[in-house]
């Protein structure tokens, strides 16, 4: 009878063990299965937010107005020209094929049809065409493209001057290709190269940085308005009122003359009182007035007195040439 007692108890005891074991792999999977829901949720958020945040960059124009950001500077070896594309473009041999195989690299148009893109085509084709005259490597070549590519886009960046933190993120990026440190450097150039490389992108690219920066980037203009405190907003009729107006103008126009009689034997009408916005009109043209009589003056003054230099110069250059005493005579014996 104990051991059957004891038999049972410790199955009862193991049922509930499983049982309570099997709630809580259950309560874990719903936990795992909300985690996962809040993650794909907070994946999607972030995903809306950059797309509205892109959108409203397109958008607005001077959303780009301050220069973002320079990326760091990292090794940039089959960036924009994998090995394939560097083989293609090994086996050009005029420059009118490179520029074709360029343009199908990197999905530009045409040059009729875009001019920037025809712009970019020649960068990169001058670019191929140093670097063969260097004997650079397939890697070297495809670095150098890739860097001159990114110091391309950190000067469209912003329609803002920016040439000299252009420059420092140039010769960095230019560093990270010189010296053997990996992972943040390798020594894919030698120092004659790099020394090289650099006086080319000097010669070329920042000697036309102005020019790229007004090919490439929009143009900037400065939407200036001015409110006065204490004035009254101007009064906006509606339409059908505006309609009633014109209605009563031209009722007026299409007056009799019998009615235009009685209106000039009618007495005059006292004149209205100037408004906020005429009163001051008329103190900044008074104030306009009197600076330019001031600066009108001024002008004349130095005018005069720029005139009356000048007379006394001609006057002294007029004199006749007076010797000093003694070295005119001559010398008797």
């Amino acid at each position: 009878m104990l051991n059957r007692k004891a038999s049972h108890f410790l199955g009862m005891r193991v049922q509930s063990e499983l049982e309570h074991l099997s709630e809580l792999r259950r309560e874990a999977g719903k936990d795992r299965r909300s985690v996962r829901g809040s993650a794909a949720r907070t994946r999607a958020n972030m995903r809306n937010q950059s797309a509205a945040a892109a959108a409203k960059a397109d958008e607005d124009p001077g959303a780009n107005l301050f220069p973002p950001p320079l990326p760091r500077p990292r090794i940039c070896m089959w960036k924009y020209l994998d090995i394939h594309s560097m083989h293609q473009l090994e086996k050009t041999t005029t420059a009118e094929e490179m520029r074709e195989v360029l343009a199908e690299l990197l999905e530009l148009r045409r040059p009729e049809q875009s001019l920037r893109d025809a712009i970019t085509v020649d960068l990169f084709c001058h670019m191929l065409i140093f670097c063969r005259q260097q004997d650079f490597s397939l890697e070297q070549t495809s670095a150098a493209c890739a860097m001159l590519q990114d110091l391309h886009k950190a000067c469209i960046a912003t329609p803002l001057g920016n040439v000299e933190e252009c420059y420092r993120y140039f010769t960095s990026v230019l560093f990270c290709h010189g010296v053997r440190r990996p992972p943040f450097s390798i020594d894919l150039f030698k120092e004659e190269q790099l020394l090289a490389l650099e006086d080319y992108v000097v010669n070329t690219y920042f000697r036309h940085f102005k020019l790229y920066k007004y090919v490439f980037t929009s143009q900037v203009r400065l939407d200036l308005s001015l409110t006065y405190m204490g004035l009254q907003p101007p009064i906006l009729w509606p339409e059908s009122e505006m309609e009633k107006e014109e209605s009563k103008e031209v009722e007026e126009q299409a007056v009799t003359p019998q009615e235009e009689e009685l209106e000039t034997v009618a007495p005059p009408e006292p004149e209205p009182k100037p408004s906020h916005i005429q009163v001051l009109r008329a103190y900044i043209k008074t104030q306009v007035n009197k600076e330019l009589d001031q600066l009108q003056r001024l002008v004349e003054e130095q005018l005069k007195a720029s005139e009356e230099r000048l007379n006394s110069k001609l006057t002294a250059l007029e004199r006749p040439l007076q010797l000093p005493p003694g070295k005119g005579k001559s010398k008797t014996k």
